[in-house]
């Protein structure tokens, strides 16, 4: 029983030397060469590997200072830059033969750079291509062994293990970086299709994990490989992904589930998208409540042309339909989309508003109504421009006293509008850009009020400038809580319909500033606004041809009138 102790001990003694011993006796820096040979032959680029060391315990070769070169076409810098490049190997081979047998590649901390050019190609498009059309002209009867031609690449395990992945364009400096990136790949070849996971760290926060297929490796170009994969995003910053101008101050988060196929350079995907704390327009504020989209779309890898299939938008209870093309020419992603909704609840939407700038009044809530709209979103991801017709309709504002805001206006009318405000409806044809908004044909039917029109715009600091016109009601009323003529120019426009309201129809123009959480109602004396005035100061409420109105017999002047309303409002009309 000793002695076979023994034995075993001096047989383990003896393997321990080996190893120890044996990567000082194998000249392992001569496989240097084949193995650079190799690789460059395989990915089709040039690939330079530093000093070489054998590990017999590990079974691996390991070389420091992997890099690739790129396509001259877009950079003379390296497409790929790793610390070290680990080669597993089949020891005995090795050892007996000096035979390189390879089972696995593992990569540490490689940096891969991506660009696209103009054109919309990119630097990868031409990796590994010659390699698979050399290795696909082989017989099939033909079976690859170790020392076959250098183009032969089969790999039981490829590991890129914590490596970042910078994307960016040949005509820009900007960069967008994705860091802990890791990829695991397995039975690699370039002629048939392999099992591949990817996870990477997202700029700005976030995960990305992909888990599919890829290969054969398309001979003229790499990125025209079929892929077949599920993809998963979560906590996508989109400011930081470069689609978005930073200086914008546009973005939003985003998580993605979608399945992922690309065959015959057509690529197409399913799934369902969440946008979180969307900013759609400088000085807006993040949504308070998200956007899901379930989407589905075509894209031709050869003409950088896709289309958005029929896709269905929530906000809460609100749907919408969605649909259009995009394409990607160059640099940009140009979008051409038409965004449809029928009756969708308000009180949902009120959450998304500040998303577009729009900010109720504090205390303010839409308790009711339904929002239609059609709308084209057009342009660059980065500049988009949104145009078409909203209306809202059968609304209430609630916490929201018109009457109260408009307390010089109503001073002219003895507007009394309550505590909820009630609109029939809303219509305005809409123009938004990431600077701001505008409004055009803006009409408002308030049963309080009468009905308001005009125009203006929401610039990016929130600011509103609107000029508006308020054509009043009949049951507006111009007479003091008692019935008598209201006092100075309720008594005004009293008289121009005789006391009882009888000018139907009559006019007060005004400006809206401030902002939309705090807007301001500013009399518009003069100008345009004086015009209208006068318009509606020879309104007679059925006086008799050649009969003198009170208001006529108190004022020959119409523009009397104008200044009586410029002294109320201090504000005389130059």
């Amino acid at each position: 029983m000793n002695k076979t102790l023994k034995i075993v001990l001096i047989v383990v003694g003896v393997l321990v030397v080996v190893m120890l011993v044996a990567p000082f006796l194998i000249p392992v820096n001569q496989f240097r060469p084949i193995i650079e040979e190799k690789a460059s032959a395989a990915v089709g680029r040039k690939v330079q590997l530093g000093n070489i060391s054998l590990s017999l315990i590990s079974g691996s070769l390991s070389a420091e200072n992997l890099s690739i070169g790129d396509d001259p076409k877009f950079s003379s810098a390296p497409f790929l830059t790793a610390k070290s490049l680990d080669v597993g190997v089949e020891m005995m081979p090795l050892i007996l033969s000096k035979t390189l047998n390879v089972t696995g590649v593992t990569i540490a901390s490689p940096k891969v750079t991506l660009l696209h050019n103009g054109a919309g190609q990119w630097n990868y498009s031409s990796l590994g291509g010659a390699a698979a059309k050399a290795e696909a002209k082989k017989a099939p009867a033909e079976k690859p062994s170790p020392t076959a031609g250098a183009a032969e690449v089969s790999i039981k395990k490829l590991t890129l293990s914590d490596g970042s992945i910078i994307v960016g364009s040949t005509n820009s400096q900007k960069r967008s970086t994705y860091d802990h990136v890791n990829v695991t790949a397995s039975a690699v070849s370039l002629t048939s299709k392999f099992p591949v996971t990817v996870a990477a760290d997202l700029p700005a926060g976030g995960k990305l994990k992909l888990d599919g297929t890829f290969g054969p490796v398309d001979q003229a170009d790499t990125a025209l490989t079929p892929l077949n994969a599920k993809l998963n995003v979560a906590g996508l910053n989109l400011a930081s992904t470069g689609f978005l101008d930073p200086s914008m101050g546009l973005g939003g988060i985003v998580d993605l589930d979608a399945n992922l196929s690309s065959q015959g350079g057509e690529a197409q995907t399913k799934g369902n998208a969440k946008l979180s704390k969307a900013l759609l327009v400088a000085g807006g504020s993040p949504a308070g409540v998200p956007v899901t989209v379930n989407f589905a779309t075509k894209y031709n890898l050869r003409k950088d042309a896709g289309v958005l299939n029929p896709s269905t938008l929530n906000i809460g209870s609100a749907a919408a339909h969605l649909s259009g093309t995009f394409q990607s020419p160059g640099d940009e992603t140009i979008v051409n989309a038409k965004v449809e909704g029928e009756n969708m609840p308000a009180r949902d939407l009120e959450a998304f508003l500040p998303a577009l700038g729009i900010h109720l009044p504090k205390g303010a809530s839409l308790a009711a109504g339904a929002l239609n709209t059609n709308l084209n979103i057009t342009g660059p991801t980065n500049k988009l421009i949104t145009t078409g017709t909203v209306g809202l309709y059968n609304a209430k504002l609630a916490g929201f006293d018109l009457g109260s805001r408009m307390s010089t206006i109503s001073a002219l009318t003895g507007l009394k509008t309550g505590q909820d405000l009630d609109i029939e409806k809303i219509t305005t044809n809409l123009h938004m850009a990431p600077t701001g908004l505008e409004a055009q044909n803006f009409l408002a039917a308030i049963p309080a009020l009468g009905t308001l029109v005009g125009a203006g715009t929401l610039d990016a600091k929130n600011n509103l400038d609107f000029k508006m016109a308020a054509t009043l009601a009949n049951t507006a009323t111009y007479t003091s809580s008692g019935g008598a003529p209201a006092s100075g120019i309720g008594g005004l426009l009293g008289a121009i319909g005789g006391g009882k309201g009888g000018c139907k129809g009559a006019t007060i123009p005004f400006q809206i500033h401030g902002t939309t959480a705090d807007p301001k109602f500013v009399p518009d004396i003069g100008g345009i606004a004086a015009s209208l005035l006068q318009s509606q100061l020879g309104c007679a409420g059925g006086t008799a041809p050649g009969a003198k109105t009170n208001l006529q017999q108190q004022t020959q002047n119409p523009a009397d009138a104008i200044n009586a309303l410029g002294e109320l409002f201090k504000k005389k009309k130059p």
